[in-house]
């Protein structure tokens, strides 16, 4: 059996199985999506959205891409944003972001001239590593060393999207999302709370939007 059609025997039998437990189930499914929460994840293979926090499908509207970045020209993460807040109204948004990740060691090292653009998308967080380079430096290993830019990380893409005009707008006349940074343990598979911004924190005035001109 080739690994692709595993995948396709395990979908039958999950559906068929969820029949049998729940026989309305995508019949109520396919009726709508209303979740509550979107997720901005890593793209690594091992941190699952739904599985890590045992969801069910539908309540969690996701997006993921290399070390969870929220980047204000990436068209597709800000599409994504925009639908989940304004179209679905959803009530939180979760960076979760993960130790040991693999676009955070590449982001601290030298960047490889065979992937061009893995190096634009790294850049972002070369960024955050100059600005806590101090700190992060002052870590006696390189695991520390990784393990702190993904927190930092994390708890950056957390105030870049409280940055957009799409979370400002909404926090101003909906008091909604609450935003979130969560890191999840690949080691024990628990996720721990970095940050939480509520509707109304403090952004910095260079990043409010205002109609004034």
């Amino acid at each position: 059996m080739k690994p692709f059609e595993k995948l396709l025997i395990e979908n039958k039998a999950w559906a068929a199985e969820k029949i049998i437990q729940e026989p309305n189930f995508f019949n109520e499914l396919a009726k709508e999506q209303t979740p509550d929460f979107l997720w901005i994840g890593c793209a690594d293979s091992r941190v699952p959205a739904e599985i890590i926090v045992n969801a069910e499908p539908g309540e969690i509207f996701v997006h993921r891409n290399i070390a969870n970045q929220v980047i204000a020209t990436d068209f597709n993460s800000q599409s994504v944003l925009q639908y989940a807040v304004d179209v679905l109204k959803v009530k939180h948004i979760i960076v979760c972001g993960h130790y040991d990740c693999g676009g955070i060691k590449a982001a601290l090292a030298r960047q490889r001239s065979d992937l061009t653009l893995v190096n634009k998308w790294l850049i972002h967080i070369k960024d955050i590593y100059r600005l806590h380079q101090d700190e992060i430096e002052h870590l006696e290993t390189q695991f520390e060393r990784i393990n702190r830019l993904v927190e930092l990380n994390i708890i950056e893409q957390v105030h870049r999207l409280s940055h957009t005009a799409i979370v400002q707008n909404a926090w101003k006349h909906e008091q909604r999302p609450v935003l979130h940074g969560w890191v999840y343990g690949l080691n024990d598979g628990v996720i721990s709370q970095l940050i939480t911004l509520p509707p109304g924190s403090h952004v910095n005035s260079i990043y409010q939007f205002t109609d004034e001109h």
